[in-house]
């Protein structure tokens, strides 16, 4: 019935680090355990940079510098008639803070940080993958993460 613009972060640290979201969930999309990118829905008002920046401190607790756009992917939610547009960035943390998830990121999805080597974090897609909500997960997110990392190994080549 709807399109939601979704801003989405690969987040790394200059140790080489990526930083993602864990939830659990048992909704009407199954039960699961998932890894995630930070981000969510950009509120009316807001450009997608500003967006991005609030759902990094919201939910990651963190301060971040956008390198750059990095594309977009559309997804089908049929179950709650929704089409979520995507919009990826890659971002440099430059400092970690207080969190501030809302009631039901806390009690209904449990939301924690995963910081993650960039092979831990495939691994981890690759396991979450058993559910529905898991495999369209890791469809939508794996491969911008792989993308993600060949411009940065690019950007550290120059």
């Amino acid at each position: 019935d709807h399109d939601r613009d979704i801003v989405r972060a690969i987040v790394f640290d200059d140790d080489g680090y990526f930083y993602f979201v864990r939830a659990e969930r048992d909704d009407d999309f199954g039960k699961a355990t998932l890894i995630e990118t930070s981000g969510g829905g950009v509120e009316k008002g807001e450009n997608l940079e500003k967006a991005l920046i609030r759902e990094l401190k919201e939910e990651l607790g963190a301060q971040a510098q956008i390198i750059c756009k990095i594309g977009v992917v559309d997804d089908y939610y049929n179950l709650i008639h929704r089409h979520n547009i995507n919009n990826y960035y890659l971002c440099e943390v430059t400092s970690f803070g207080e969190k501030n998830l809302t009631q039901d990121e806390i009690e209904e999805f449990h939301l924690s940080t995963l910081k993650l080597s960039f092979d831990e974090a495939v691994s981890e897609y690759e396991r979450c993958a058993n559910t529905k909500i898991g495999r369209l997960l890791k469809n939508r997110e794996l491969p911008v993460l792989l993308h993600a990392k060949a411009v940065l190994d690019k950007m550290n080549t120059k």
